[in-house]
């Protein structure tokens, strides 16, 4: 793990947000973005029960790929990116992610890419359980 990316996984556990924020802690930081992904109760105005997370067991590679590609040549200080995978409910958090920088536009800039690549890119799939009964895969190849 290089010095910028300070925490990289992948859980069947619940998140905390403080062990994400604090691996990104640094004293030439004057911003930090934490993004929290949380277990929604709908999606295209279907309700949802709750959700499922899978993982290929590529996908801590692919995670700090990312994590380093977004991070280089910024002056971000730190970046720290934990994913959930099981079973979730309604609620639960699914991602927790923090980028430090010096200035607040940078960790905002990055903390998208980060999310934005880790959505397209990262081999995670979500399995959605709605309350009629149905169920939709999102993600899948």
């Amino acid at each position: 793990m290089s010095d910028v990316v300070r925490l990289v996984d992948v859980r069947d556990e619940p998140l905390d947000i403080s062990e994400v924020y604090d691996a990104v802690a640094d004293d030439a930081a004057g911003a930090v973005v934490l993004f929290v992904g949380a277990v929604r109760d709908h999606d295209d105005d279907k309700a949802v029960d709750g959700l499922a997370y899978s993982a290929h067991s590529r996908v801590l590679p692919v995670l700090q790929t990312i994590a380093e590609e977004v991070a280089a040549g910024t002056p971000v200080r730190g970046i720290a990116v934990v994913h959930r995978v099981g079973d979730l409910d309604v609620g639960e958090l699914a991602v927790v992610a923090a980028v430090s920088a010096p200035h607040r536009p940078e960790a905002y800039d990055v903390s998208r890419a980060l999310i934005e690549r880790l959505k397209a890119e990262v081999p995670i799939w979500k399995h959605q359980l709605f309350d009629d009964g149905s169920d939709e895969w999102v993600g899948t190849p």
